[in-house]
């Protein structure tokens, strides 16, 4: 259940993250109200997750997933690219996020 929390919390952030571009510095209201409300939620659910995931652990799922899923949401919604070298650093990203929450929990 906790890992649901999690999920959800990372997918509101993602979409709280795609409002705040939408809202224009926050000249736009339905965009920056959606935004605000999205930061909120997603991070009352995260704190939920807390209750049973390691911090580290939550937290470098929580970037690794956000890092790749923002930057294939700016490239489709916002036409922004991504360099050879943003791909590598991804890459690694992910690879230090595997690698955390296979071994990186001590309980």
């Amino acid at each position: 259940m906790h890992y649901l929390f999690l999920g959800t919390a990372i997918a509101l952030e993602l979409v709280a993250t795609t409002l705040l571009k939408y809202s224009d510095g926050f000249k736009r209201l339905v965009p920056t109200l959606s935004c605000i409300l999205a930061y909120i939620l997603c991070f009352y659910l995260l704190s939920r997750a807390l209750d049973k995931i390691n911090l580290g652990v939550a937290y470098a799922t929580w970037s690794g997933i956000g890092i790749v899923a923002t930057t294939v949401i700016s490239a489709v919604l916002f036409k922004q690219g991504v360099s050879l070298a943003g791909v590598i650093g991804i890459i690694l990203i992910i690879a230090g996020c595997v690698l955390l929450n296979m071994f990186g929990a001590v309980h």
